[in-house]
């Protein structure tokens, strides 16, 4: 009798209030479930799920779709079934990883649903199956397992000659490039993705893989750019990808947008602008409810404390930031500002330990983007402890690196810090000859803290 009720009401919803069934089909949904009529239930919570995600509301969509699979599985097995299971799997990974990060259930979702698209012959209309198991395995800092991924994605989508598929496949493998320190690898695929992306026919895209590719890839450029050594350029990409982010309104891609555009704030030294955009995440985060973005949040509100002459409190909140994180990308990074945070507030001790446990994960996981800074850094806080020689060898490890990598800024870097211990060595012309031939390299960003600290570095030693 209770089914049979809700049944009516269902259909009745259907008949004479017809707007329902785009704009609250979460009722119809609930009806249909309690009625037992699966089909329908199933086709309504996808489409709740579907919505909710539209609006950024991805931990109301995860669990909306949860609620689809549930129905779904009281159907009978077959391929029809299972192409449904294979939307729902994919779009479910997308939803909780933009709400939780990378945690165990994201995994199981994109693993359930590559197993389906592979039984199912691989359709080009999923092939952001493989784009979401990539991003998952990046963020966790499995990055090797994370660029097979990415590069078999691009491979199939060639193969096709998938336009979607590349643009994936093309961020895929330059987001991955990027955190392994491959910088010119990583600008050549992010340039494709920019050039091959048409907001009009791969608007599904977004909907299918939860971003904006051409806005994510320009946020990742602004970090690959900086470190290539093109500081304006990787500023205006960076406010190019938040301004186009605001105009869409779409919260995922502009809380990706802000937290790379922090991220490159806190590495150029722009108190500032980092105050502005942090406090923007901020607001961005609390409204989409992401747990995932929260910590990036908190990391940036904490280096702003230290910034304010407030070190313990920094230091506390990037403690709670850096314990509460589901995945390693970016730690490094992070263990390097809490290393500040301690340096500032009188200790050396622990920040030694700290960078060095940034260098173990460096090894472990490929995340080599950081790797020349964390060296030069560690260098810089033996130096301090009267180590010259071991710092020097430091500073020269960070060299080598820099130079691999083509990270012109990291060069900088190092060869600065190089070059004040020869200045404090008083051997002033090979201080002067390693700035001139760093600092010369140079045609933009004159304005930032590391050219402006080079410069003035250099009219020492002249």
């Amino acid at each position: 009798m209770r089914a049979q009720l809700h049944a009516q009401i269902a259909e009745a919803f259907e008949t004479h209030f017809p707007e329902l069934i785009d704009s609250q089909p979460e009722l119809l949904a609930r009806h249909y479930s309690e009625a037992g009529v699966v089909e329908k239930s199933v086709t309504y919570w996808r489409k709740a799920g579907n919505r909710s995600a539209a609006r950024s509301a991805m931990a109301e969509a995860a669990a909306q779709l949860q609620k689809g699979l549930d129905q779904l599985a009281l159907l009978t097995d077959g391929p029809d079934r299972q192409r449904q299971e294979l939307e729902f799997r994919s779009a479910l990974g997308g939803a909780l990883i933009n709400s939780r990060g990378v945690t165990t259930e994201v995994g199981d979702a994109f693993a359930r649903a590559r197993k389906l698209w592979e039984e199912l012959g691989s359709p080009s209309e999923f092939l952001h199956v493989p784009y979401g198991q990539s991003r998952y395995y990046a963020h966790r800092g499995e990055l090797v397992l994370a660029q097979r991924l990415a590069e078999d994605l691009l491979r199939v989508s060639r193969q096709r000659n998938d336009a979607g598929g590349l643009v994936l496949g093309h961020f895929s493998c330059g987001r991955n490039a990027m955190f392994a320190g491959r910088f010119a690898v990583s600008r050549s695929h992010l340039e494709a993705v920019l050039a091959l992306y048409n907001p009009s026919s791969h608007h599904a895209l977004v909907h299918q893989a939860a971003i904006h590719p051409d806005i994510s890839a320009r946020a990742y450029s602004g970090i690959v750019l900086f470190c290539l050594g093109f500081p304006d350029q990787a500023l205006a990409q960076s406010r190019a990808a938040i301004a186009l982010a605001r105009e869409l309104a779409y919260l995922p891609s502009l809380a990706t947008s802000l937290t790379l555009g922090c991220e490159l704030l806190s590495l150029i030294g722009e108190g500032t602008a980092l105050r502005e955009q942090a406090a923007e995440l901020t607001a961005v985060t609390n409204e989409q409810g992401s747990s995932a973005r929260r910590n990036h949040e908190t990391v940036f509100r904490a280096w702003l404390e230290v910034g304010n002459s407030d070190p313990t409190k920094g230091n506390s909140l990037l403690r709670s930031a850096l314990a509460g994180r589901s995945g390693e990308v970016w730690t490094p990074h992070y263990m390097a500002l809490l290393a500040r945070a301690c340096e500032i507030a009188g200790d050396i001790e622990e920040p030694l330990t700290l960078l060095d446990d940034a260098l173990q994960i460096v090894t472990r996981t490929g995340e080599r983007w950081f790797a020349a800074e964390l060296n030069r850094r560690k260098g810089e806080l033996l130096l301090r402890r009267g180590c010259s020689e071991a710092a020097e060898k430091l500073y020269r490890e960070a060299l080598r690196i820099a130079e691999t990598q083509d990270a012109k800024l990291w060069e900088l870097r190092a060869t600065v810090s190089l070059a004040r211990l020869r200045r404090d060595q008083c051997r002033h012309a090979e201080a002067r000859d390693l700035l001139v031939r760093t600092h010369g390299w140079f045609t933009e960003g004159f304005d930032t803290p590391d050219l402006k600290q080079a410069k003035a570095l250099l009219d020492q030693v002249a």
